[in-house]
C-alpha cells in the first residue's frame, strides 16, 4: 500500500536524478515499513514553474526548488513511522536532487483500510491478517 508522490518542478532534474529519487525512495519505504517492495508506488509529478507557488511568489525553474511530498500509509502504523517517513523523505530530496531541506515540505496520510483498494477489494479484507498483527494485542 505505501505510496508516494513528490511534486517537483517540471524541468528542473534530470532523469538519473528523478531516477535515483524513486529508487530510493522504495528501498526507504521497504525497509522502514518491512514492506514488499512489490506493493510500493512511487511518482514524481511535475509541475511547470508558472503553476507552483511558494516562498510568496511564483516558482522560477532557475532558482525554484520548492518539493513538496505526500504520503500514505494504512492506518496503524506508529507515530513514529510516520515521524521517520517525513524525515527520511526529506533526506531523499536534499540527497538525490540537492536541495535545500528548508524549503521542503511533506505531510503523511494515514487511510483507513476501508478506504484502500487493492485490486479493487478494500484492504480490509485483503490484509485482514496483516492489520490485525499490526493493531498488536487488545
Amino acid at each position: 500500500m505505501p505510496v508516494v508522490n513528490f511534486h517537483l518542478i517540471a524541468g528542473t532534474y534530470s532523469d538519473e536524478q528523478a531516477a535515483a529519487l524513486l529508487t530510493g525512495a522504495a528501498a526507504f519505504y521497504a525497509d522502514l515499513l518491512q514492506a514488499p517492495v512489490d506493493r510500493i508506488r512511487c511518482f514524481i509529478t511535475q509541475h511547470a514553474p508558472a503553476q507552483m507557488f511558494a516562498g510568496g511568489r511564483l516558482v522560477d525553474s532557475a532558482d525554484g526548488h520548492s518539493p513538496f511530498f505526500e504520503c500514505f500509509v494504512l492506518e496503524g502504523r506508529t507515530v513514529e513511522q510516520r515521524h521517520a517517513l517525513i524525515s527520511g523523505f526529506t533526506d531523499l530530496l536534499q540527497q538525490e536532487l540537492g536541495v535545500e531541506r528548508s524549503l521542503i515540505r511533506g505531510c503523511c496520510h494515514r487511510v483507513g483500510p476501508d478506504d484502500w483498494g487493492i485490486a479493487g477489494t478494500p484492504a480490509s479484507v485483503v490484509r485482514k491478517a496483516e492489520i490485525e498483527a499490526r493493531r498488536g494485542p487488545r
